[in-house]
């Protein structure tokens, strides 16, 4: 079952019980495979996250002529320099198929090179927004192209760029990361400034290859600022346990009673624990244990044990600087939600409406599928629990969130649940089902 199901069958209730290890970190590897492609020298990655977001971006890497080899689980990128890509053609086209993160990262390396590039993906990818980094790299010299402005696909004149000091109106660790690799080849020091902390596993990973990065906190603003002009040094880097494919799991072992479960190897980043942090707020038993460092990054493992969830009074709100450091978690937190005695409120996540699909819309539909209630806001939904969740029919709208979500939702309901279009899990967890299998009772799922 290693390949996601076209739709899948959820009998429940049902516990979940065992010890699993989640593929390796989906944000670490994209960037690791950027930055390795344009160090001087071979990096080896062990690892590397198995997603099909992480092989477009490793696809991209290929077409501009660096070369990837695979060794048992050892993934080696033959870096050529800041200034080593070497397309077949010009311009090269890059599909980026589903990852954001993808096209908006590889666009800053873009940004900097002496020959034009395109970059698209698929139809999802084409409605979510460009201009966050069109702005910051026009600004820094380059020309971009794109539909409406704003949309894929991109077509990119690389530049000599100048460095910059831009101010971001929004945390997004995508734009940062843009900047920040433009900032690479900018004659100078560029600096990024975001108005609260996004995920760093950026300015983690830049100082692991020897990149020269300053940063300063006026809380909650953040400053980064990197000086151009410096190659980088290859690495040995080991990606992590993904902590946002791990949500998964740490939700359905607290919910569902009479679960205990172990999940080995997760990456601990504080910028990335927040839903750890959020449930154990409500009550939640997560512990991590055997917590230590490497590559800059914190890796434990994590021990889940199921117990009952209480909102705080009159509610539990989750607004503000909080929102980027969960915002991939909240499918997941609002099907723990149902479960919570007592008002859980997510509020200032426009941006779950630009998403693979518009996740306010499908969370919310997914619950009301299941024979829950959710008050739906702009930026954000309440939900009152707990609930009593039946089998419902719930469709992805082909997003890999929603997918293992609902699916998650389906082992706390009575009945059988429907995931339509749950193949898209692949996305991001290729393996999700399987595991799955692996922790609950033979019967609970059936695939087509």
């Amino acid at each position: 079952m290693s390949r996601s199901p076209k739709s899948m069958r959820i009998n429940g209730p049902c516990a979940v019980r065992g010890a699993i290890r989640v593929p390796g970190d989906k944000s670490i590897s994209h960037r690791v495979a950027m930055l390795a492609s344009v160090a001087g020298g071979d990096s080896s990655i062990t690892g590397f996250a198995s997603s099909a977001d992480c092989q477009a971006t490793l696809d991209c890497v290929r077409r501009l002529g660096v070369e990837v080899e695979r060794a048992d689980e050892i993934l080696v990128v033959k870096g050529r320099g800041l200034r080593g890509y070497r397309p077949a053609r010009e311009p090269v086209r890059l599909d980026a198929g589903n990852s954001g993160s993808t096209i908006r990262m590889i666009t800053g390396l873009l940004a900097g090179q002496r020959f034009n590039s395109e970059i698209d993906g698929d139809e999802s990818l084409r409605r979510r927004p460009m201009s966050r980094i069109i702005e910051p790299l026009t600004l820094m010299g380059a020309t971009i192209k794109a539909r409406d402005q704003n949309f894929a696909p991109l077509s990119i004149r690389g530049a000599a760029l100048k460095p910059i000091r831009f101010a971001s109106r929004i945390a997004s660790a995508q734009v940062k990361t843009c900047m920040l690799f433009a900032g690479l080849y900018a004659d100078g020091q560029t600096t990024f400034s975001e108005p609260a902390p996004s995920r760093n596993h950026t300015e983690v990973m830049l100082r692991q290859f020897g990149a020269r990065l300053e940063s300063t906190t006026d809380e909650p603003a953040v400053d980064l600022s990197i000086e151009g002009g410096f190659e980088l040094s290859p690495v040995t880097y080991l990606v992590p346990g993904d902590v946002s494919s791990a949500a998964f799991f740490i939700a359905a072992a607290t919910l569902l009673p009479d679960s205990r479960l172990v999940i080995s190897g997760v990456n601990l980043n504080p910028t990335r624990t927040a839903f750890i942090d959020v449930l154990n707020r409500l009550g939640a038993k997560v512990v991590a244990d055997g917590v230590r460092t490497v590559n800059g990054e914190p890796i434990g493992d994590l021990e889940v044990t199921s117990c009952a969830l209480k909102a705080e009074q009159p509610s539990t709100v989750l607004a503000g600087h909080v929102i980027p450091n969960i915002i991939d978690e909240i499918p997941i937190l609002a099907v723990a939600a149902t479960q919570v005695e007592g008002r859980v409120e997510v509020r200032d996540a426009r941006e779950l409406r630009i998403k693979e699909s518009d996740r306010v819309s499908t969370v919310a539909d997914g619950i009301r599928a299941m024979g829950g209630e959710i008050e739906e806001f702009e930026d954000g939904f309440a939900i009152e629990g707990p609930q009593s969740l039946k089998g419902g029919r719930v469709d992805t709208a082909g997003d890999h969130r929603i997918a293992m979500a609902f699916t998650i939702a389906g082992l706390m309901a009575r009945g059988t649940t429907e995931i339509i279009g749950a193949d898209c899990a692949a996305v991001s967890f290729p393996e999700f089902y399987e595991l799955i299998a692996a922790i609950t009772q033979e019967g609970t799922l059936e695939h087509e």
